[in-house]
C-alpha cells in the first residue's frame, strides 16, 4: 500500500481534492434557469440528468459516506440542500469532463482493465492476485465481475484524464509555504441571524396573487399518474430461509474447512519511525532509560503520522501484513523487548507489546458464520434452479401472482401508492426496469403480471397493478392554502434579506446596530468549528485589513446571516515535511481541475430545474 501511494501520489491527491471541490466550490446559482422536462433535474449541452439518475447518485454518495464513517453519521445530515447541490455539481462536471475525454479517444480494452484489476494492491495476497478478495469486493458492492469491468472501462480512462489535468500544477516552495500559512490562519467569527419568520406578519397577499401563481405554474399542481401494486419476490436469501442447513451439514463443512478456521499468531507492537540510524539509537537508549516515555517519544519524533498520535501503537497484526524486515524483527522478539529494525521506510525503534498464540477456532465459535455461509450457498443453488421456472410461471399465468407464490412458498406483498417518475421508498421494488413495466399499457389496462425483473443480484420480482389513477390537475381551491403559505414564506425571506443587507451596510459604516451575536469561534480552512461551510469560506476570504470586519449572506429561505470577524491569527510557515507537500499538491491539483471544469462550464449550455432538484 505504501508503494502504491508513493507511485500514484499526485493522482490520488487530485481525487481526494475532488471530494472537497464538490462540496465547497461551484454554486449552481449562476445557471439556475429552468430547463428540461418534468423529470429533468439538469441539462448539460442537451444531455439530461433525470430525477432517477440524480436520486441514485445521491443514495450512492450517502452510502459512500456512511461506509467512510462506519455508519456513525446522521442520515439527515446528508439530505441538506447544500449536499444535493454538491452532488448535482459533481454530476455536471462528470458529464463535461467525460465528453472531453471521449473527444480525445481515451479508451481501455477489456484486457487492459482486467490486468489493472489483477495488479490492484487491494486484491493482492502474499504478492499475488486473490480471487477471494476480489469476490468479496464485488459482493460488497452488489455487482457482477462483468458489470465491474464494463464500468471500469469508462471510469479508468476518465480517472487518468483527470489525473493528467492535476499533474500540470507546478508549485514553488514559496507558494507552498504561503498556502500552508493561509490554510492554518485562524479568524475569530461571530454570527447573527435575521430570520424570515419574524417578517411573516408583515406579508399581505390578495387572492389575485395566489391565483396568478396557480395559473403560471400548472405543472406544480398536478397529481402524477400512480398505481397500487402487489408483488412476489424470489431471492436466494428467501430460499435459504426455507431450507436451513442441518447440524450434520455444518459438522461436515467444518471438518472439510478445518484449515480455514486456523487463527495464525498475532502480535502487537509500537514503533518510532525515524530517518537515520543515529536517531534510532538515541531514542532506543532513551527508552531503555525511561520505558514509560515510549509513547511520548513516538509523538515527538515518529515520521509515521498514522501511529505517532497513538503513541506509536500499530495494533494487532499477523505475518504478511507488514514490510518483511519489520515483520521479521517483531516476530523474533520477546514480550516487552525493544530493538531497532531497518526497512525501506527508515529505522524503526520497535517495542513488542503483545502476543496472541495461533489456534484453531472450535465448531461452536464458527457455527453461526458457517451456517450462514452454507445457507447462502444452498439459497444460491436453489435460486439458480428456480429462476427460470419462476419467470415462466408469472408469464404463462399472467392473470395472478398466486400460482407462483404457492409453488415457491412466497408471500404476496402489497404497496401503497407508487407515483410514476417520482423517487420511491420501495426497497427492491424501486428499480427502473420494473417501474417502467408497472406503468406500461398492458400492465395497467389488462392487469397482467409484469415479467420477472432482476432488481438485485439473485433477486427476481414480478408485480401486478391492483389499482390505477391517471395524472390529474388539482383544483385551485385544493391548493390555495399551500400556495398562500409558499408565497408568504418567499415574501418574508425577501424582507429578511433586505433588512440584513441594510444592517450590513450600517455595520460597515461603523454605526451601532442591535443584534444578538453568537459566542465567537476561532475558525480556519482546516477547522470549521461546526459553522456552515459557506459561512467559513466567506469568513476566511473576507477583507480583514480593518477589524472588526463584516459580511453577510442569504440562507436559502430561512433569512439572512451576518458575520463579524474580530481577530486574525496568522498561520505558521509550512514545515519541510511530506504531509505539507501532499496537502499543497492536493489543493493546487484540485484548483487546476476546478479551473478546467469552470472553463468547460463557461462554454457549455447548462440549465437546472430547481423544483426537481429540491424534490426528495
Amino acid at each position: 500500500m505504501f508503494d502504491f501511494v508513493q507511485k500514484n501520489r499526485r493522482i490520488l491527491q487530485v481525487f481526494l481534492g475532488l471530494i472537497a471541490i464538490t462540496f465547497a466550490t461551484w454554486g449552481i446559482e449562476s445557471y439556475t434557469r429552468y430547463g428540461g422536462g418534468r423529470d429533468t433535474v439538469a441539462s448539460v449541452n442537451g444531455s439530461d440528468i433525470s430525477q432517477r439518475e440524480f436520486a441514485e447518485q445521491v443514495r450512492a454518495q450517502q452510502e459512500q459516506l456512511r461506509r467512510m464513517f462506519g455508519g456513525r453519521i446522521d442520515p439527515a445530515a446528508l439530505e441538506t440542500p447544500e449536499a444535493r447541490r454538491a452532488v448535482l455539481d459533481q454530476m455536471i462536471a462528470q458529464r463535461l469532463v467525460a465528453v472531453e475525454a471521449a473527444k480525445r479517444n481515451l479508451f481501455m480494452s477489456r484486457e487492459a482493465v482486467i490486468e489493472a484489476i489483477t495488479q490492484a494492491p487491494e486484491f493482492q495476497e502474499n504478492g499475488k492476485f486473490s480471487p477471494a478478495l476480489y469476490s468479496a469486493y464485488l459482493s460488497q458492492r452488489g455487482i457482477t465481475d462483468q458489470r465491474n469491468v464494463v464500468e471500469l472501462q469508462s471510469q479508468l480512462p476518465l480517472m487518468r484524464f483527470v489525473g493528467a489535468i492535476g499533474e500540470t500544477a507546478i508549485v514553488s516552495r514559496a507558494v507552498a509555504s504561503r498556502l500552508m500559512q493561509l490554510e492554518s490562519q485562524q479568524r475569530e467569527v461571530s454570527e447573527a441571524r435575521i430570520r424570515a419568520q419574524q417578517f411573516l406578519p408583515q406579508v399581505k397577499l390578495d387572492e389575485a396573487q395566489i391565483k396568478q401563481h396557480y395559473d403560471a405554474n400548472p405543472a406544480e399542481f398536478r397529481t402524477p399518474e400512480r398505481v397500487r401494486v402487489e408483488y412476489v419476490m424470489l431471492s436466494a436469501e428467501s430460499l435459504a430461509r426455507q431450507d436451513p442447513p442441518t447440524e450434520e451439514e455444518v459438522k461436515k463443512a467444518y471438518e472439510a474447512r478445518a484449515a480455514a478456521f486456523r487463527v495464525e499468531e498475532q502480535r502487537r507492537a509500537s514503533h518510532v519511525l525515524v530517518k537515520t540510524k543515529e536517531e534510532a539509537d538515541k531514542i532506543l537508549a532513551e527508552v531503555k532509560r525511561a520505558p514509560n516515555r515510549f509513547a511520548e517519544l513516538a509523538k515527538q519524533h515518529s515520521q509515521d503520522p498514522g501511529s505517532a498520535e497513538k503513541g506509536g501503537d500499530l495494533g494487532w497484526f499477523g505475518r504478511g501484513m507488514m514490510v518483511k524486515p519489520f515483520e521479521d524483527a517483531v516476530f523474533s522478539m520477546k514480550q516487552g523487548e525493544v530493538q531497532v529494525a531497518q526497512s525501506e521506510f527508515g529505522f524503526h525503534v520497535v517495542r513488542l507489546t503483545g502476543i496472541q498464540e495461533g489456534k484453531s477456532r472450535s465448531l461452536d465459535e464458527v457455527r453461526k458464520e458457517l451456517s450462514a455461509e452454507l445457507a447462502r450457498q444452498k439459497g444460491e443453488r436453489k435460486y439458480a434452479e428456480s429462476a427460470e421456472a419462476f419467470s415462466n410461471l408469472v408469464y404463462e399465468q399472467a392473470e395472478s401472482l398466486k400460482p407462483a407464490a404457492e409453488r415457491f412458498k412466497l408471500q404476496i406483498q402489497t404497496t401503497g401508492w407508487v407515483s410514476k417518475g417520482g423517487k420511491q421508498e420501495l426497497g427492491a421494488l424501486d428499480n427502473p426496469k420494473l417501474m417502467a413495466a408497472l406503468f406500461s399499457p398492458d400492465t395497467i389496462s389488462n392487469k397482467r403480471n409484469t415479467d420477472a425483473v432482476e432488481v438485485a443480484p439473485s433477486t427476481l420480482v414480478a408485480a401486478r397493478v391492483v389499482e390505477h389513477q391517471p395524472a390529474a390537475q388539482r383544483k385551485f381551491d385544493e391548493v390555495k392554502d399551500d400556495i398562500t403559505e409558499l408565497l408568504r414564506r418567499r415574501e418574508a425571506f425577501k424582507l429578511a434579506q433586505q433588512d440584513g443587507q441594510s444592517k450590513l451596510e450600517q455595520l460597515r459604516k461603523g454605526e451601532n446596530v442591535e443584534l444578538a451575536w453568537s459566542a465567537p469561534k476561532m475558525v480556519s480552512r482546516r477547522d470549521a468549528q461546526g459553522l456552515p461551510p459557506e459561512l467559513v469560506r466567506r469568513a476566511v476570504a473576507a477583507d480583514a485589513s480593518k477589524l472588526p470586519a463584516y459580511d453577510g449572506m442569504p440562507i436559502d429561505e430561512a433569512g439572512y446571516l451576518l458575520m463579524r470577524i474580530t481577530k486574525v491569527v496568522e498561520g505558521k510557515p509550512a514545515a519541510d515535511d511530506k504531509q505539507a507537500d501532499a496537502r499543497v499538491a492536493n489543493m493546487v491539483g484540485a484548483a487546476e481541475y476546478e479551473a478546467y471544469v469552470a472553463s468547460l462550464k463557461g462554454r457549455a449550455d447548462i440549465s437546472v430545474n430547481a423544483a426537481n432538484l429540491e424534490k426528495k
